[in-house]
């Protein structure tokens, strides 16, 4: 056995797994809700009776023949909405993460991760439960920002909780459980999809939510609180005791106590991980940062608009941003959140099975990629990621066009595969890495608001562009010559803007400035 993995295995207990199993549920729901409208959009909009299978004709026809699912519930087989109406009701879910995300790193402060995880449960079964009831657009749009509320925390809540009970030589192999997790929610709404996608039949593919929710809401109960929250917020004893069980009893947890100071703070910062469990480098910079600050050598945080004013900070938060519309404006979400409506009848196979590869391919490919980062740079994988988009998009246009199926079919894999060498992963990890200790903070919050609203802009307007472009130039395919366009902006702004971060010590280094002495 490698040395390395000879140490993970040292290293982690089949209790430290069972936790990050539970906490996981809640980014599993993200990507549960994210993609649960995708393959049942054209059932759910009356559009059609179910998506052609010889699967769901199989279950249509043993379901006729007795009373169907609106008959005993009294609810409509489907919710009469265009284009417009339906893109609202997906795009809520942005808004509502956008919100829960916001709120979520208050709340973990101030009330303590195991508390924050537990709201987001509440707010998971709330919103499926309205939405799987649902017998109107008004009530699936609360319903859908609800379920958003919920997922936009757990983006924030779970990584942050991950990274302080994880040991510390492991978590940045732990930290990618959250984007593996993601994955894994939308492969299972999408196979569920596939085969609930009729009738009213698709309100089992959300009421699935209310069942992962729960798991979850039961799940926390035998969860403990963070280690680290406890040390700085409750009690040193306590933390240790915690620490330990989670280690298992014949662990030295005296190395990682160490970081805890007599008076029970602990020196990992409350911004830590918004979106993406940190790398080990970055926890040892923000702990070293914090120690410094409590010895009076620190400078104060900077602020959100701060951050934004400064001409020293200003560079890298332009740099977020962009790197984050760049993760969205690609296109990979007009696959992940209606491949299925879009590519009926386009493919060489049901759309509905092909997005079920889509989403597995997703899934496999993140997994495979994730050592990339560290091998060939941050931005080299930017680059390739959307070099690699971009050309996709432009063969599945040409290929939509031109009634090539086999092409599309291949080029809409080869999209969502390169999603993961590099925008998929990279842009959350850049958020920390191009500032300095003291904006780390307000450089996550650019992060998240960017990341949320670049999702919003996608889901609420692609559906309606592409309507309009191929209502106006005939046949289908034509907005991917926009992803092709939008793909090369986003090129050349990485090329430009986005300077590398791999082996770089600071943020000094990272924009060749000379370091500021104190």
């Amino acid at each position: 056995m490698p040395p390395g993995l000879r140490q993970c295995v040292h290293d982690v207990s089949p209790y430290l797994i069972l936790l990050i199993a539970i906490s996981t549920l809640g980014p599993l729901q993200f990507g549960f809700h994210l993609a649960e409208l995708n393959a049942p959009q054209d059932v759910i909009t009356c559009r059609k009776k179910s998506i052609s299978t010889r699967i769901t004709s199989t279950l249509i026809s043993l379901t006729t023949s007795k009373s169907s699912t609106a008959a005993r519930t009294d609810l409509p087989d489907c919710i009469p909405m265009d284009n417009a109406a339906f893109a609202v009701v997906s795009s809520l879910f942005t808004i509502g993460g956008l919100v829960g995300a916001l709120a979520a790193g208050p709340t973990s402060s101030a009330k303590g991760r195991l508390l924050a995880m537990r709201i987001t449960s509440l707010f998971f079964i709330l919103g499926s439960l309205i939405e799987t009831v649902a017998s109107s657009i008004a009530v699936m749009s609360i319903g859908r920002m609800f379920s958003g509320v919920g997922a936009g925390a757990a983006t924030v809540i779970v990584p942050l909780y991950i990274s302080e009970i994880a040991p510390p030589k492991e978590r940045g192999f732990f930290g990618v459980m959250t984007q593996v997790s993601i994955n894994v929610g939308i492969l299972g709404t999408q196979t569920l999809g596939y085969f609930f996608s009729y009738g009213s039949a698709w309100r089992w593919v959300l009421g699935a939510g209310i069942i992962v929710g729960a798991f979850q809401g039961v799940g926390l109960l035998i969860l403990p609180e963070s280690p680290a929250w406890l040390a700085a917020n409750k009690s040193v004893t306590q933390a240790k005791r915690t620490l330990q069980r989670i280690r298992g009893d014949h662990f030295d947890i005296q190395e990682e106590i160490a970081a805890w100071r007599a008076d029970g703070e602990v020196v990992i910062p409350e911004e830590e991980g918004l979106l993406n469990g940190a790398d080990e480098e970055t926890l040892l910079a923000r702990r070293d940062s914090t120690t410094s600050k409590a010895s009076g050598k620190a400078g104060t945080h900077l602020g959100f608009f701060e951050v934004a004013r400064d001409p020293v900070t200003r560079p890298a938060i332009i740099a977020v941003v962009g790197i984050m519309f760049s993760q969205q404006l690609c296109g990979v979400n007009s696959i992940i959140m209606y491949s299925v409506s879009l590519l009926a009848d386009l493919l060489p196979v049901d759309s509905a099975l092909l997005t079920i590869l889509i989403s597995a391919i997703n899934l496999i490919t993140t997994v495979a990629c994730s050592p990339l980062p560290d091998k060939l740079g941050r931005k080299t994988c930017l680059l390739l990621s959307i070099a690699g988009q971009g050309t996709s998009a432009l063969c599945l246009a040409i290929s939509i066009l031109s009634g090539v199926k086999i092409l599309s079919a291949i080029a809409v894999l080869f999209f969502v595969a390169f999603f993961a060498v590099g925008l998929g992963p990279v842009p959350f990890m850049m958020a920390s890495e191009l500032v300095s200790q003291e904006a780390v903070g307000a450089a996550q919050s650019w992060c998240l608001a960017a990341s949320y609203i670049a999702t919003f802009l996608v889901a609420q307007f692609f559906p309606i562009i592409n309507q309009a472009m191929n209502e106006r130039f005939g046949g289908a395919g034509w907005v991917y010559f926009v992803f092709a366009a939008l793909a090369v902006l986003c090129g050349l702004f990485v090329s430009t803007r986005v300077p590398e971060t791999k082996g770089k010590r600071d943020a000094d280094e990272v924009w060749g400035r000379t370091r500021r002495l104190d």
